[in-house]
């Protein structure tokens, strides 16, 4: 099966439907795991992104949170908010199908505290510097949640399975 014309009819579905253009495809040994359009235009959602919902998916029918082995195709390169999640889900490859020069002359998603073309320069100022009002409010009692979560996994700190690098 060519997963990436998959990932683009899916695409051009969606855009027929008045949905965005955007798509995701996860295969893990050959077989499809989840497929999803982005529904934020349907839903209301600004979460729901075509990778986040595939990812929530495909981790949902394997019973865990990594995707190692896997291959993930998106139509294009992943914003910010796809692309933490497609790092925190660990595939074997992302494999994107074009660019945001390619395709901003067609469809722009900027917002009020982002434009895709410097996003990810605010991603890598301090918080006291970036667009979006962020104040920092320290509370021991916060950090007492990790505590006693360390507690509870017997000292550990890390999640018990996580692939490192």
């Amino acid at each position: 099966m060519d997963f990436e014309q998959r990932t683009i009819d899916i695409a051009r579905r969606n855009v027929e439907e008045g949905g965005r253009p955007f798509a995701t495809v996860i295969v893990r040994d050959g077989e499809i795991l989840a497929e999803s359009p982005n529904l934020v235009a349907q839903t209301s959602d600004p979460t729901a992104h075509a990778e986040v919902l595939a990812i929530r998916e495909a981790c949902t029918k394997l019973g865990t949170e990594h995707l190692t082995g896997a291959t993930i195709y998106v139509l294009a390169h992943p914003c910010p908010m796809c692309l933490g999640a497609l790092y925190y889900c660990s595939p074997d490859e992302v494999v994107f199908l074009t660019t945001r020069e390619a395709y901003e002359p067609h469809y722009v998603d900027d917002r009020k505290y982002f434009e895709l073309d410097s996003f990810y320069g605010e991603f890598a100022k301090d918080y006291t510097e970036r667009r979006l009002p962020m104040r920092h409010d320290a509370r021991e009692a916060a950090t007492d949640v990790y505590k006693a979560w360390q507690k509870r996994n017997g000292g550990e700190r890390r999640v018990s399975g996580t692939p490192a690098s």
